[in-house]
């Protein structure tokens, strides 16, 4: 009987394996399965007889019975492509295969270690067995890996019928690898014994945490001081100087009142427009206060800031306007990730980030050493300010003490005055000149601009075409829409000209921005306004570089009587600068940016704003486990902001690309991050902060996320077993939380430590955490598309191309300055980016020096880095890191589109990045890809991907299974990526995976680096075996066009949800 492998419904979602292979078939309920084996032959009576002969042969076996008539033609046609299909898919199965001299070390090896390590389990497991004899009856136990979370129901099911005393050996099993110690809702109990030696050592070691460890008792000489400072300082000129500009504020006018509130109340809504000056006066307001009366020393004011770049910028401001340095032991100071200017310790202000507060916490869950907290910019809503509202609120029963100051933009601050008990609310105007505002139907019209509608096909028909799905929300917002222009178009008659409304009407076929319209607008705005620069929102990248190529393509704008700057994450930091920098008289700037010109930077010159109307905003789907970035209308808190940009210097204009009717159905701001991104990390951090349950945490937010999303996130950790069944925190799931990135790249740097290939490791998870380092100048696409392809050096892998682009930075600092900003020239490097990566090295390097899985606080220590060329076994870290994320490559045979298809078992086909070292990839050399990130824009892509080996998914992938396939012995990781293997070789495969389980999980509990001077040991040599299975007999075929597989013997193969699979051959 032929077993099919796969299936959908996650990593465990069929029955498979049972009963000599048919449980696929027989068992399985998953919709798609039946599916598949509708079309593979399952037909009646003796037509799917017909399938089970090969039927390449010609003659009758090609054709269908002469008594089929109609439809049930196709329908036999269809199950025959399926068969054929599916056998061709049995011949191009890859084999797994050892050279004999290995097969016969590792069976010693593998004897030997049962032999050395004797206990209740391994006694049971081996009594009586012979050498070959153990490994096979071992290989029939379940194949559960340790890393794969709790046990499938199958292996459970197993358990129920074993012997007495095998349920022994279980229940040894069960409570080392389970130990009571971890079952309850916080860390286990010797962390806990070791949490104020812990404590007390971070005091001393980690930098991020010297602000906040800080005793703060009343110094009356200080206080003294404080106050002799404060009043020279209003002789200074400096100082004088920017007094004057701060009276001018709208803030500063509200200043008795601000600190009278502050004083009287524990939680206030500051509720300020743009320019009114609340981020950088709230805080000397509150710092001088205190000064003023006398008792300096106890004012301690941490303001966050939702973005790096806003923390420093904002600090750097107060401490000039204070006519002081930034940090340096003054009154003001930052703090970001690997980057602080701590002020004085006592009576000052220091600006960070969200996280360094979530960071915080774990050390002093009652921020013992701050008293006023002040919130910034919360009306954003990020995921860790949303978080950090929970925990302040709760914070607030426990400290009476604590000042907490929440400040937003003016459209929900009643929402966060609700949240916090009706606290008061004090509201700020802004400092900005009068904005003139336009619409699309006022644009035509200046303009006489007529779009060029080249899809004419229906919206609905372009999103289906497009891979797009529309949530509920905003199908309900575009009905409404429909059924209300007509009458919104005869309101426009009287005003607007008949060319006007017809070309509003092609507008809304389209929901892609008309750049040529941005072009004749700019052109109306040079020619026919006064001086000022323009600034364009723009929702991403291609946007603003298609934006680009037009203005530059234009005689006009090539002149030097102008200066056009995209500003965006992928371009340049030094071109970025220029950005804040006015221009000559006579020179005009044009700056394109994303949303990032709304809230984090402010250009003072810009008079003419022009607002894009589109956002781009990334979306979780639950149903799917996708994720979705698409551009989408802006909010009106998105609006305002945009508008008030125009009017910081004189009066301003903002030009909207929507109509009237467009903005009357904008929603008041973006749904918050919480309801629509992944929530795995935050799960982790919820458990390590110990909050309780994460549903019930979670319910306590500003909005709760859906509970499908709480408990995809719990069913995710509990597959990476981070979590047990009882959503307490593992061993791996302590350490995964304690680390600064999300858990799979957690995992990553934990294997790369124990696996030692720390150091390319350490570049490949600070990349993912962080961004690549690469850049793409506008007109050079294509050139730095080749330089990223010649530092891949053929890896076939994103991942080791950054850490070869990495390694060449190195080198080329070396040798100076010079030669390092020309290595970063020609390879289109940022070398800000690549510092950053370098520092977030060194973090992850303190990280797993406390937590003892490494020896050195160096990356690059030799004996951390014994296996760092070993480019082979660095893509098996990468699958013990990223799996389950798999994808399968196969060839294609279109002519239209030569090369090769790309599945996930999930989705179907899916496409590979264009920005990939693979995107052009013709010949592979293994059918698996594993990738970082899978998104849905206009197809569903997969980012940062590598190809890997057999080997590295078997021993680093889930769950391992030995199946009979008709004449074929295969060996499958969790049933759906199946190789062709002899059984012995599967079944010693299987057993050493267990003991390489065993040895990694004991190495979790109990961290230590791995001493590879010791041949001898147990673990040393385990890990050798496979290092050098990895590296030796994972050998590639070699791979021609049109065919990248060697063939293997007959049998089935994985099959995957794609419909439009059968039209490929046709292209």
């Amino acid at each position: 009987m032929s077993h099919a492998y796969g299936g959908g419904g996650g990593r465990r979602g069929g029955r498979g394996g049972r009963g000599g292979g048919r449980g696929y078939r027989d068992g399985s309920r998953d919709g798609s399965r039946e599916r598949w084996d509708r079309g593979g032959g399952r037909g009646s009576g003796g037509q799917s007889s017909d399938f089970d002969q090969d039927p390449g042969g010609g003659g009758q076996r090609d054709r269908p019975p002469p008594h089929l008539k109609g439809r049930d033609i196709g329908m036999w046609y269809a199950r025959y492509g399926a068969v054929r299909r599916k056998q061709a898919d049995r011949r191009s199965r890859p084999v797994v295969q050892m050279d004999a001299a290995r097969e016969q070390h590792i069976t010693k090896l593998l004897n030997s270690v049962q032999n050395d390590q004797p206990g209740p389990a391994r006694d049971c497991r081996d009594a009586g067995a012979s050498t070959s004899d153990s490994w096979r009856s071992a290989a029939n136990s379940s194949g559960h890996c340790y890393f794969d979370g709790e046990a499938s129901e199958e292996d459970t099911k197993k358990i129920e019928f074993k012997s007495e005393e095998e349920e022994e050996e279980v229940t040894h099993k069960s409570q080392r690898y389970f130990s009571p110690a971890v079952v309850k809702d916080e860390a286990p109990d010797a962390w806990d014994k070791d949490d104020q030696q812990e404590k007390e050592s971070l005091k001393k070691k980690d930098k991020e945490l010297e602000f906040l460890c800080q005793e703060v008792v009343r110094d009356s000489s200080l206080d003294e001081r404080l106050q002799r400072d404060l009043q020279s300082k209003k002789s200074d000129p400096k100082y004088k100087e920017m007094l004057k500009f701060r009276e001018k504020l709208p803030s500063y006018k509200k200043k008795e009142e601000l600190v009278q509130l502050i004083n009287s109340s524990r939680v206030l809504v500051v509720s300020g427009e743009t320019g009114c000056g609340k981020t950088t006066q709230v805080t000397q307001f509150i710092l001088d206060d205190y000064i003023n009366r006398g008792v300096g020393s106890m004012c301690r004011v941490v303001c966050t800031q939702p973005r790096r770049i806003s923390a420093i910028s904002v600090a750097e401001r107060v401490s000039a306007e204070r006519a002081e340095s930034v940090g340096n032991g003054n009154s003001c100071g930052y703090q970001i990730r690997l980057q602080s200017r701590l002020p004085r310790k006592q009576g000052s202000v220091l600006y960070c980030t969200t996280g360094i507060i979530l960071q915080w916490l774990r050390s002093d869950p009652m921020l013992s050493s701050i008293s006023h907290l002040v919130l910034d910019e919360i009306h954003e809503r990020n995921l860790q300010s949303d978080v950090l509202l929970v925990i302040v609120k709760e914070l607030l029963n426990l400290r009476d003490d604590l000042k907490v100051i929440l400040m937003s933009a003016t459209l929900n601050a009643e929402k966060f005055s609700k949240f916090f008990d009706n606290c008061p609310v004090i509201h700020i105007p802004g400092l900005t000149f009068p904005v003139e505002e336009f619409l699309l139907e006022d644009i035509v019209e200046m303009t006489s601009y007529r779009p060029k509608n080249s899809d004419r096909r229906p919206s609905w028909k372009k999103g289906f075409m497009q891979g797009r799905q529309s949530r509920p929300e905003k199908e309900e917002k575009e009905a409404e829409y429909k059924e209300s222009w007509p009458c919104y178009a005869r309101t426009l008659q009287d005003r607007y000209s008949d060319h006007t409304i017809e070309a509003l009407e092609m507008f809304d076929n389209d929901d892609k921005i008309d750049l040529e319209l941005i072009l004749a607008l700019i052109r109306h705005i040079v020619l026919k306004e006064e001086e000022g620069a323009i600034l364009v929102f723009l929702p991403g990248w291609s946007d603003i570089s298609s934006l680009n190529d037009l203005l530059t393509a234009q005689q006009m704008f090539r002149s030097d009587r102008f200066v056009i700057i995209p500003l965006h994450s992928l371009m340049p930091t030094v071109n970025q600068t220029m950005v804040f920098k006015r221009p000559p008289p006579g020179v005009r700037k044009i700056v394109i940016a994303t949303n990032i010109a709304e809230t984090s930077i402010t250009i003072d010159d810009v008079v003419y704003v022009i607002d894009g109307g589109k956002i781009k905003e990334t979306h979780f789907d639950t149903n799917n486990n996708i994720s979705t970035m698409t551009s989408e209308w802006v909010s009106l808190a998105n609006a305002k902001q945009r508008k008030g940009r125009a009017g910081r210097v004189c009066p301003g204009k903002c030009y909207h690309l929507y109509n009237g009717l467009r903005a009357s159905l904008l929603d008041a701001y973006q749904l918050p991050e919480i309801m629509r991104t992944p929530l795995e990390e935050l799960c982790l951090q919820i458990k390590i902060l110990k909050l309780g349950s994460i549903a019930q945490f979670l319910e306590k937010a500003l909005d709760p996320p859906t509970e499908k999303a709480v408990n995809l996130a719990i069913k995710n950790l509990i597959d990476l077993n981070a979590l047990d069944h009882s959503e307490n925190l593992t061993a791996l799931g302590f350490h995964l939380a304690r680390l600064p990135v999300e858990p799979h790249i957690g995992k990553l740097l934990l294997f790369g430590a124990l696996l030692g290939c720390l150091d390319p490791v350490f570049t490949i998870a600070a990349s993912l955490s962080f961004k690549d380092p690469f850049f793409i100048p506008l007109g050079k696409e294509k050139m730095a598309d080749m330089r990223r392809r010649v530092l891949s050096r053929n890896s076939k892998s994103d991942h080791l191309t950054i850490v070869n682009a990495f390694q060449g930075w190195e080198e080329a600092k070396q040798r100076g300055s010079r030669c390092e900003r020309e290595y970063c020239w020609d390879n289109f490097l940022s070398a800000n980016t690549l510092q950053m990566l370098h520092n977030m090295k060194g973090q992850f390097a303190d990280h797993l020096m406390n937590t003892g899985f490494v020896s050195s606080r160096d990356p690059k220590d030799p004996k951390s880095n014994v296996n760092s060329d070993n480019e082979k076994l660095i893509k098996a870290v990468i699958v013990a890191g990223l799996y389950p994320k798999v994808a399968m490559i196969k060839p294609s045979h279109s002519k239209k589109r030569p090369g090769v298809k790309v599945y996930t078992q999930a989705d179907g086909k899916v496409c590979i990045h264009p920005k990939s070292v693979n995107a052009e990839e013709t010949e592979f050399n293994y059918k698996w890809l594993v990738y970082h990130l899978k998104m849905r824009t206009s197809s569903i892509f997969l980012y940062d991907c590598t190809e890997v080996s057999p080997f590295s998914l078997l021993f680093f992938g889930g769950d391992i299974t030995i199946q009979k396939d008709e004449d074929q012995e295969t060996i499958a990781v969790d049933q759906w990526i199946v190789f062709s293997s002899p059984a012995r070789i599967a079944h010693l495969v299987k057993s050493l995976k267990k003991e390489l389980d065993s040895l990694l999980e004991e190495k979790i509990r109990n961290p230590a680096p791995v001493d590879w001077q010791n041949r001898q040991s147990t673990d040393c040599a385990v890990i050798t075996a496979i290092i050098d299975l990895i590296t030796t007999q994972d050998k590639p075929t070699v791979s021609t066009k049109g065919r990248l597989w060697r063939p293997a013997p007959r049998g089935q193969h994985t099959h995957f949800k794609d419909g439009n699979d059968d039209d490929d051959d046709d292209d």
